[in-house]
């Protein structure tokens, strides 16, 4: 080769080298401005929710700038730092879309004197209204070592501190977890990353909360019963118990109204008050039992009659498109009933139905929701306004007839493979159990107008909607009840009331009595109806997302684990080798003289 081209290729050499480098310089800085990742998940889980997409990029949402301080930072066991920088993936992904108006940073909470540290501690810890402290023990270097973690974050809006977020859960006083114990508890809490993150801005940036309130007055359910859904929205919404008393200016100001299991009749001047609600544009959400049935009667005797509850807001709710059967629904989906019988301990109890979500946002993809002996919805008439299912029973279900006897023998008349309708699999064997009209709707009084409110102008009567209204109706009132404990209360007067530790919300008691867990989606379907009904739907694609976890075959993984580490080792090995091979093969045909 001649000097010339030995010059040449020489040059040739160092320019390619030379773009090369420049290339990988300019990605770097380009990839440390822009951030992206491609999902090829089946279920999306790594995606952002159009929910929280719209509700990033709303410049009307959240017009200050939120500051998130991260107290998740410096040495750190893997599995939190990877669950640590789970954490700062997802508010790149936020900021990407929300820009400048969302910054964030993660702070090592042991850093400084001790005195700083502990004021620090107190401040972050707030007497106990804050973030809770989290301690490890794990292993390392063949040592044991104890570590205090704070595993939230503090949440600056408009300069001032209004949120916290607390991303793993708290331990008691000298009482840490093993960190194998924490496993669970991260993947759980990477998976709801979204959901965590995004509810607290909603808190963060609320204005003014919509006003919703529990109707009271008709025998509905109390304070009491009501408290464990009371607390589930109560960071979005301003909850208020109201009663009309024939107040026409009672439901002023108010955006929902809640009536759960009403028991006595309501009077036209009531059914008045919220007709009127309802065509100024107000959101309806009855749960109503149709019958009444006396289970400690069943229990005790076997069998029972039920009865119709007279409450008149059925008639109102049929003019809106909707309509409540006497009946009740029997369903091979489920919840098993514990009976006291010679040759078995528990039954098929059909009456206790598992309701089927549908592909509405309300229930989407959510556990099956706990309807004890619930009532048929049908669609009726037509109007201006459209009818949406939002809860059916499974394909082999059925309804009984009309205030119908209740019997504990029933189930044992099917046999172990109950088949309750000719076509077991035939999807047209559906029953609704939740519906939902959304539009202009007709007053009920438009013919009938209630005599005292006729000649009154301050009742300002509309005959139709004058803007578009939602009602909803479930045929089952108590799906929102828990149950409660009493203590008196510290003034000596009166008592007080909480929920029992047993979440009736989540879980069957008479079930989890004889350690048989059934788990139900209540309390995100309340949520979720309440939101869609108020108008803010910027969590319902986070709460009915379907993430599938696929579980790890132990015995598989065990009788194969050494194939695979074999697997593990060689190949990579063998790549090289071969590669080497390859690379000396070629040089020696390129310069090897013939």
């Amino acid at each position: 080769m001649s000097e010339k081209k030995k010059i040449t290729k020489g040059l040739f050499n160092w320019t390619f080298l030379a773009i090369v480098v420049v290339a990988l310089i300019l990605i770097n800085i380009i990839s440390s401005f822009l951030y992206t990742r491609i999902d090829m998940t089946e279920d999306q889980r790594y995606s952002l929710t159009d929910g929280t997409v719209a509700f990033l990029e709303n410049k009307e949402q959240f017009k200050n700038r939120i500051s998130i301080k991260i107290y998740l930072e410096g040495e750190l066991p893997a599995e939190i730092k990877h669950f640590r920088n789970e954490i700062e993936a997802k508010l790149q992904e936020f900021k990407e879309i929300a820009g400048d108006r969302i910054e964030y940073q993660f702070l090592d909470p042991n850093v400084g004197t001790e005195g700083e540290k502990q004021a620090l501690f107190e401040q972050l810890y707030a007497k106990g209204k804050g973030i809770m402290p989290l301690e490890i023990v794990y292993m390392k270097d063949g040592s044991q070592i104890k570590k205090m973690l704070w595993p939230g974050a503090v949440i600056d809006y408009g300069g001032t501190t209004v949120q916290t977020i607390q991303f793993l859960p708290g331990t008691p006083v000298e009482h840490p977890y093993v960190l194998d114990e924490l496993t669970d508890l991260i993947d759980n809490s990477t998976k709801n990353l979204e959901y965590i993150l995004v509810s607290s801005l909603r808190k963060t940036t609320l204005v003014k909360k919509p006003r919703v309130a529990f109707l009271q007055g008709h025998g509905e359910l109390n304070f009491q019963q009501t408290q464990r859904v009371r607390s589930l929205i109560a960071p979005y919404f301003s909850i208020a118990d109201i009663t009309i008393n024939d107040s026409l200016a009672a439901l002023d100001n108010l955006d929902g109204l809640i009536i759960a299991r009403p028991t006595q009749k309501f009077s036209d001047k009531d059914l008045f008050v919220i007709d009127q609600f309802v065509m100024k544009g107000g959101r309806l959400m009855c749960f109503i039992d149709a019958l009444y049935l006396n289970e400690d009667t069943l229990n005790r005797n076997g069998s029972t009659h039920t009865m119709r509850y007279d409450t008149g807001i059925e008639r109102m709710l049929f003019d809106y498109g909707l309509k409540l059967n006497d009946n009740y629904v029997v369903d091979v989906s489920c919840v098993d009933k514990p009976v006291p019988f010679a040759n078995q301990s528990k039954i098929q109890w059909f009456f206790h139905v598992l309701a089927t979500p549908t592909k509405h946002p309300i229930s989407r993809n959510l556990e099956p929701v706990s309807l004890k002996y619930t009532s048929q919805v049908d669609s009726v008439g037509s109007g201006d306004y459209k009818f949406t299912p939002i809860l059916t029973s499974s394909t082999n279900a059925s309804v009984t007839g009309l205030a119908p006897m209740v019997s504990l023998a029933m189930p044992l008349n099917y046999g172990e493979n109950p088949v309750l309708v000719p076509n077991p699999t035939d999807e047209s064997n559906k029953v609704i159990l939740a519906a939902l009209t959304e539009g202009k709707f007709e007053s009920h009084f438009r013919n009938r107008i209630v005599e005292e409110y006729s000649n009154n102008p301050a009742a300002r009567y509309l005959a139709k909607s004058k803007k578009e209204g939602k009602v909803l109706l479930i045929g089952n009132g108590r799906f929102i009840a828990n149950s409660y404990d009493s203590m008196p209360a510290r003034n000596g007067q009166g008592y007080m009331y909480r929920p029992t530790q047993f979440n009736d919300l989540r879980m069957d008691f008479e079930m989890a009595s004889i350690n048989i867990p059934v788990y139900f989606g209540n309390q995100e379907f309340f949520q979720n109806l309440v939101d869609y009904m108020l108008g803010d739907n910027s969590v319902l694609d986070i709460r009915s997302r379907q993430i599938d976890i696929h579980a790890i075959d132990k015995e598989k993984v065990k009788a194969d684990a050494t194939f695979y580490k074999i697997i593990n080792i060689l190949i990579p090995v063998a790549l090289v080798l071969l590669f080497a091979l390859l690379m000396s093969y070629l040089r020696r045909r390129k310069y090897v003289q013939k």
